[in-house]
């Protein structure tokens, strides 16, 4: 082979090569100033991190930007980062996931703004109407209270000298009146959420939220994306009267999608069906004709009913409760949180209803003897109470 020969194809390879490259960037798009993308993480080095952009040349981040609170590198080889574009030069292309540190002035924010990159921002003290936020370059910015989270803080000092990312909403004259968000960052957050939601949620899942209200048919579980409601009759097994006794704002609940109505916005939770369920164990545990000591938690015209644990109740009927004498209500004789021996005189599974009756009940001789002995010097017959309140009365 001659060298003509080899410089022909030499050449050839070179421009098929070139071709190839031109067909791999068709579709590619030119990157603006501020659009938002995302990268695939190439390499880390000490002090940058190389992205793969879909572009000629790769994409540089500044590690800083990626380290957590006590500096640990939040990102490995092969993650995906979303971060916004800031300039190209020399085949190097510039990202950034936020503006901050440094002495960035008002040029930069106002390109910020233009751009919608966030900006990163010291709540520095609560002013009238809101928070005075200190920017990179020592510009002073503004954030109403209603930009600053998706709720009202309730307590200033809770928030004051934290950092935050802002999205710059309003620049004028020539940066002296800045205006910026937190909120539509969390909004936009929130929106990504939902999306990834919609695609795995479903129900039966168990999830884990956060509890944002609570009012007195139920609590609003916030799940990351979506807002539902955990109604009060599926706190628990047993019966809730107040929420706030057994659950607060703010404390995390694993919970199980009961409802999710996506076209309708409706999605609801049970916290109930996360815990064993006690009837599982009626069976075994209160059989027919067995003994117990249970608490008198609500009273009705009909009747008594009994809690022998959480989430199992009893009822005694009230032509069980007077003994031998006819009352007119349950409460003539008993009253709330009261504590009195019982006997199971009915299981029913399929309906999860117990029948009761006291303990020494003279409709049932055979058990007379028996708790006669066992409550020498307990709580008394129910004879001996409705005898001692006819006393009192």
């Amino acid at each position: 082979m001659n060298d003509e020969t080899f410089d022909d194809q030499e050449m050839s390879e070179e421009g098929s090569f070139a071709e190839m490259f031109e067909q791999s960037m068709v579709g590619k798009t030119k990157l603006e100033p501020g659009q938002k993308i995302d990268a695939k993480v190439l390499q880390i080095g000490s002090e940058w991190i190389f992205l793969d952009v879909g572009q000629k040349g790769e994409g540089v981040l500044d590690s800083r930007e990626l380290l957590d609170e006590e500096g640990n590198l939040t990102v490995s080889v092969g993650d995906r980062v979303s971060a916004y574009f800031l300039s190209g030069k020399g085949g190097e292309l510039r990202f950034t996931t936020r503006l901050g540190g440094g002495s960035s002035g008002t040029a930069q924010l106002e390109e910020a703004w233009r751009s919608e990159i966030p900006v990163e921002g010291r709540i520095e003290k609560e002013i009238k109407g809101g928070y005075e936020i200190k920017l990179p370059g020592n510009v002073r910015a503004f954030c109403p209270f209603s930009q600053l989270g998706l709720r009202r803080q309730d307590d200033s000092e809770d928030v004051t000298g934290t950092t935050l990312s802002f999205r710059v909403t309003q620049f004028s004259e020539q940066g002296r009146n800045i205006v910026v968000s937190h909120r539509v960052i969390l909004d936009e957050e929130r929106r990504q959420q939902r999306a990834e939601l919609m695609k795995t949620l479903k129900e039966g899942m168990v999830v884990t939220g956060t509890i944002t209200n609570i009012r007195d048919f139920g609590a609003f579980i916030d799940i990351g994306g979506l807002e539902g409601l955990l109604p009060i009759s599926e706190i628990s097994y047993g019966r809730v009267d107040k929420i706030e006794d057994v659950l607060h704002i703010g404390q995390q609940l694993d919970v199980a999608v009961k409802k999710c109505d996506w076209e309708k916005e409706r999605f609801s939770f049970s916290l109930r069906d996360t815990l064993a369920n006690p009837w599982a164990k009626v069976a075994t545990a209160y059989p027919v004709g067995s003994i117990h000591t249970g608490t008198v938690s609500r009273l009705a015209q009909f009747g008594a009913f009994v809690t022998l644990e959480e989430g199992i109740d009893g009822l005694m009927h009230i032509s069980r409760i007077g003994g031998e004498q006819r009352i007119k209500h349950p409460q003539d004789v008993l009253k709330l949180g009261q504590q009195l021996q019982v006997t199971v005189e009915k299981v029913d599974l399929d309906e999860k209803r117990i029948s009761l009756a006291p303990v020494g009940d003279k409709t049932d001789e055979s058990e007379e003897t028996s708790y006669e002995e066992k409550t020498t010097g307990g709580m008394g017959s129910f004879a001996d109470l409705f005898k001692n309140a006819q006393k009192k009365k």
